[in-house]
Formats: C-alpha cells, structure tokens, sequence
C-alpha cells in the first residue's frame, strides 16, 4: 500500500514499479468514479460556490493561456483587473468553506497584483 502524506492507495506498492501503478490507480474506474461523487457532492454542497470557483478557474486558466501567447509583450492592462477578479472569487469561495489558508493565499495574490496595476497605471 502506497501512503503519500496520510494518504493511502490500496493495491499500489510503493518499490519497483509503484509508479506504473500509481498510476494505473489514477487511471481507474474507482478513481474516476471517486472523482465524480466528490464533485457532485461539491456542487449539492453550494451550487452557488461551486460556479464561482469554476468561473475563476476559467479565468485564470484563460489569462495564463493569454500570457503565454503574447509574451514578451502581453497585454496587462487588460489580464491584471481579470485576474485580480479571479482570485477575489477564489477568496471568497475559499472563506465560505473556512479555510484559512486559501483566504490569506487569495487576499495577500489581490493585494499584490493590485498594486502592480496601480503602479502600472499610475507611473510614480
């Protein structure tokens, strides 16, 4: 049995070839199946949640496609706000499932990215 920080895998041993398991685990039926009760029990959880950290996901996710295709001169008047939006969403999903950790992530990445678009915007 495989145990990653508490976290067991019946059936997948950890010597020679423990990877090749691995991940034939993760690729299993019972894995997929686990995946999908934990997302539906997500959403019966907070509909409301749910969608918004699925919005921010499709956000960052759309700003950091946009990153990459347009460096080395992005288009950061228009990513910043976006992105600040994001994880202003993050945050406050992550404060209705109390978790400490992801808020203080989420307040200190808002913060920061925007007081780079304050000075961005506002050349001192």
């Amino acid at each position: 049995c495989l145990n990653l920080t508490g976290l067991s895998f019946p059936g997948v041993s950890s010597g020679f070839g423990g990877v090749h398991t691995f991940l034939e685990f993760f690729m299993s039926k019972k894995m997929i199946d686990g995946l999908s009760r934990w997302v539906r029990d997500d959403w019966k959880s907070s509909p409301i949640r749910f969608s918004v950290e699925i919005f921010a996901w499709f956000l960052t996710i759309a700003c950091s496609v946009t990153m990459s295709l347009t460096v080395p001169n992005p288009p950061l008047l228009v990513l910043y706000p976006i992105w600040i939006v994001a994880c202003m969403m993050y945050c406050w999903a992550a404060w209705t499932r109390r978790s400490s950790g992801m808020v203080a992530n989420y307040l200190l990445l808002t913060t920061i990215d925007s007081v780079g678009l304050i000075r961005m915007v506002l050349p001192l």
